[in-house]
């Protein structure tokens, strides 16, 4: 018993404890860009009549901006703060769901070392920092595309990035994310090993926006 309790504690002392790491105790951010009429035909989306019910259709969306390490990533740094409602509200335009805003700031936000106001001010940066390709703005039809091609397009549209720095992430065939690794300035930057592509198809279906 001894020696497990002085192995968990080198492991502490170490920095291993990644649910205990300090706010701002981070490399790199990923923005997190969500291809909203995907999560719309996933059961938890169809429950969601703001984002999917509403009277606006929604493209690509903020998931989040999350702190990132070369290896693993902190979270749930304090996780009894709270969003205001003027915030959750002021947010609603790119990130349409007040269930997600409140949660991104609990797990990730809080690991920033950026205050609540200060966090979704930034990741508005970071999402405005980045043009979405013409085809993916609208999409009134399904898109069918390479994995390899919707990096390009984005490259192609934002010629700062990097394509170490993009990852496409799908569900089956179905584009789901695209994740953007950018630095604590927010300029583009390689991902780290964590981070990386997580689609197994030659060919993805964008859904179309309706």
């Amino acid at each position: 018993m001894r020696a497990l309790l002085a192995v968990a504690g080198l492991l502490a002392a170490a920095g291993l404890d990644r649910a205990a790491a300090a706010p701002a105790d981070f490399d790199y951010y990923v923005l997190s860009l969500s291809w909203s009429p995907q999560y719309c035909a996933e059961p938890e989306g169809a429950r969601d009549h703001r984002q999917c019910g509403g009277a606006r259709r929604f493209a690509f969306v903020l998931h989040g901006l999350w702190p990132q390490d070369e290896r693993g990533f902190p979270a749930d740094c304090a996780p009894d703060s709270t969003v205001p409602k003027r915030l959750v509200d002021g947010m609603l335009d790119i990130m349409p769901s007040p269930s997600l805003v409140r949660y991104q700031w609990r797990k990730h936000g809080t690991c920033s070392g950026l205050d609540v106001d200060q966090y979704f001010a930034t990741a508005r940066r970071a999402f405005d920092s980045i043009a979405i390709p013409a085809r993916y703005r609208t999409a009134p039809q399904a898109v069918y595309v390479a994995p390899r091609q919707l990096e390009q397009d984005f490259l192609a549209a934002n010629p700062r990035l990097r394509a170490a720095g993009l990852t496409v992430q799908c569900n089956g065939r179905y584009l789901r994310e695209l994740r953007i690794c950018l630095d604590k300035q927010l300029a583009p930057r390689a991902c780290g090993r964590d981070v990386r592509d997580r689609c197994r198809t030659d060919e993805l279906i964008v859904r179309p926006v309706k």
